[in-house]
């Protein structure tokens, strides 16, 4: 499948099955992450593989968006070790930990998995649950699973804004 039609069809998965991520596909998406370009190459990507069921239930203290998935990701970065920009002190580690979420997702769907970007959760609940270092600064969860049969697309999934809306040559 070429990068473009890749794009095109991974969707923010929200229902799964309850079958087991196999650990070659979790090496995989792991790699997608390791892989993945950093500012400055400093690689401040830090991530926690949950795939124990103890350990899953407890997100629902965190987010209500965890939809029963099989294995989640909770994405942060070391802000100890993350590149600032010396202009302003501006941290890449949010932007590292964005790069390395999207490479995940888009290996995730090359796997014939399911995914969603969750943004909502409480962050001091996911720090204290499952014992986060104070030094790593908590980005994303990425629930991940095998689709269920009834999972699809949302329906605005296909609406894009056209080329000329969001790019501009030479000047705004």
């Amino acid at each position: 499948m070429d990068f473009l039609e890749l794009a095109k069809n991974r969707y923010s998965c929200r229902s799964f099955l309850e079958k087991p991520i196999e650990q070659e596909k979790i090496n995989l998406i792991l790699e997608a992450a390791r892989l993945s370009p950093t500012a400055a190459n400093f690689q401040p990507q830090r991530i926690l593989v949950l795939t124990d069921k103890e350990k899953l239930s407890k997100l629902s203290e965190c987010t209500k968006y965890g939809w029963n998935a099989p294995l989640v990701l909770i994405v942060c970065y070391d802000k100890n070790i993350s590149w600032k920009r010396k202009y302003d002190g501006n941290d890449e580690g949010t932007v590292d930990a964005s790069i390395i979420t999207t490479h995940m997702m888009l290996e995730i769907t090359s796997l014939g998995l399911g995914s969603t970007w969750v943004g909502s959760f409480n962050p001091q609940k996911v720090r204290s649950i499952y014992n986060i270092p104070e030094n790593y600064e908590i980005i994303s969860i990425l629930p991940i699973g095998y689709p269920s049969n009834d999972a699809e697309p949302s329906s605005s999934h296909e609406i894009r804004e056209p080329i000329e809306n969001i790019a501009f040559y030479n000047e705004f």
